[in-house]
């Protein structure tokens, strides 16, 4: 009986089921809300100061961020039938819809009309999240470089703003302390960053907001009036900016902001499968962007927006190699209970827009960033995906640096394409099925722009042991070091040159500029 019983196999427990106790799986926790505190708290930020909304009221904004992220990430860690990849993964406000969001509101919606959008789009992502596999085939990195890198780039004006005053029409507004203030926080970030020991490095954001708020206040440039207003503690009040209005432009651009949340999410829970070391399969992914939408669905009744994976805590998680989702659950239930503090959102909501402009200007340009690193990995050879993110990136870029491009179109339309990361998602999307997909590739060859990365050239060694010292080849003709021209001779091959003669056209040299065979 004994050896049978040896050789039954025992059931293999997965590493993120891992249970590490009650005080270190807090502690862990407390590590992730730390490191994803600066960016959960931005993009209520950014929308509440672009509704016009005094510190007060962003206030709760702030504090249902925090809730909901954190009844989200309860969720996607612990997780319920067909919700939740019970994976180590923080959710929190994502950053793909800040820019959209803005749009809906400079088209005159408000906040109603943002929440309206993000409920509605939501609830049709519930709905297609187990299809969204059939169609990620549409969104390689050539799609989702463009568009995180968009999402960055698009941002920058709104941290710009933040360190000029945030209010254009006070009289301070651009002004050298303005300005000076951002560049403290700044500074701070960077040397938090280069010189801080690895916990404080990765709290740079946190560590360099509370660091330059201290400076500000002691420098008499911060408000606190409006902090002692309101409750210390309270539940978030459902619809408290008022019941959601259904614009059909508004929704469908946050719909497509749906799926590059979709995307975000996917190489989140890929990326973090890798790291756990445990097996990530379709269901899973389902499961996981089900609760990124059920999530998503639910925000806006309290009063905030869609819902995805930090990618900084998927860091922290290959850091620190600590793999258990109990531990990230743990960090969900400390978010939860810093959103029933809105007190807490008043301060910082109450923090200066300089020193936000500092901070912002690394939090936006390391989104920027990312998307950059991933287009880096892009196969540029035999193809136009040159062309796909020139012609997306400066399609998406066109309402930031001109925002008044779309004035004289339909309303719909400016609500849609307004929208940098719409603008860019959509181009990148169509020019890449075009290109990639319904064009046979083998008949589109890279080299036929002048902007695709040139093919390499070789010469061949005979021609190199002919050279001598000084020899130089300009205009057509080789030099020596005297300024004497070297008579080209032809070789006799049959070979065509670049231009398509052939040694009987012409004399021809035999420096060849050969294409590199793929």
């Amino acid at each position: 009986m004994n050896g049978k019983a040896k050789e039954r196999p025992e059931r293999t427990k997965r590493p993120e089921d891992e249970w590490l106790g009650i005080g270190r799986s807090l502690f862990y926790g407390l590590q992730h809300v730390f490191a994803m505190y600066g960016g959960i708290i931005a993009p209520p930020l950014v929308v509440g100061l672009a509704a016009g909304l005094p510190a007060a009221e962003v206030g709760p904004l702030i504090a249902c961020a925090l809730f909901i992220g954190g009844l989200a990430t309860i969720l996607q860690t612990i997780g319920v039938p067909f919700f939740g990849a019970q994976l180590p993964l923080v959710q929190g406000v994502s950053f793909s819809g800040v820019a959209t969001m803005i749009a809906i509101l400079q088209g005159g919606g408000g906040l109603p009309a943002v929440f309206g959008a993000v409920l509605a789009a939501s609830v049709i992502g519930v709905v297609i999240a187990p299809f969204f596999a059939m169609i990620v085939r549409f969104f390689p990195p050539v799609v989702t470089g463009v568009v995180i890198t968009t999402v960055g780039l698009s941002l920058i004006p709104v941290t710009a703003n933040w360190a000029m005053g945030g209010d254009s029409s006070a009289e301070d507004y651009g002004d050298v302390a303005n300005l000076g203030l951002a560049a403290i926080s700044l500074l701070a970030v960077v040397l938090l960053t280069k010189f801080g020991a690895a916990a404080i490095s990765r709290m740079s954001i946190l560590l360099a907001l509370i660091v330059s708020t201290v400076i500000a206040a002691l420098l008499g440039r911060m408000d606190l009036s409006d902090v002692s207003e309101g409750d210390i503690v309270a539940l978030p009040t459902p619809f408290a900016f008022g019941t959601p209005t259904f614009e059909i432009a508004a929704i469908i651009s946050m719909l497509i902001v749906v799926f590059v949340v979709f995307t975000e999410a996917t190489a989140q829970i890929l990326a973090i499968g890798d790291i756990v070391e445990t097996k990530v399969d379709s269901k899973r992914i389902a499961a996981g962007l089900r609760a990124d939408m059920l999530s998503s669905a639910v925000a806006p009744v309290f009063n905030t927006f869609a819902q995805t994976a930090f990618a900084q805590n998927v860091g922290l998680v290959a850091i620190t190699r600590v793999k258990s989702r109990f531990v990230v659950a743990a960090g969900g239930i400390v978010l939860v209970v810093l959103g029933l503090l809105p007190v807490l959102g008043r301060v910082v909501a109450a923090i200066p827009p300089p020193v936000l402009g500092g901070v912002g200007l690394v939090l936006f340009g390391s989104v920027a960033a990312s998307g950059i690193a991933i287009l880096a990995k892009v196969d540029y050879r035999d193809n136009l995906n040159l062309i796909i993110i020139a012609i997306s990136l400066g399609f998406g870029l066109l309402p930031v640096l001109q925002p008044t491009i779309y004035s004289a179109l339909p309303s719909w339309f400016q609500v849609i394409f307004q929208s940098a990361i719409i603008s860019a998602t959509v181009m990148s999307v169509l020019l890449n099925l075009v290109f990639n997909h319904l064009l046979n590739r083998s008949n589109v060859k890279g080299d036929r722009s002048v902007v695709v990365a040139a093919a390499e050239r070789t010469v061949p060694d005979h021609v190199l042991a002919a050279l001598m010292e000084g020899d130089s080849f300009s205009r057509g003709r080789l030099i020596d070091a005297t300024g004497a021209e070297v008579l080209v001779t032809t070789t006799g091959s049959s070979r065509s040159t670049e231009n398509g003669s052939t040694p009987g056209d012409g004399p021809r040299s035999d420096v060849q500029h050969d294409e590199r065979e793929r």
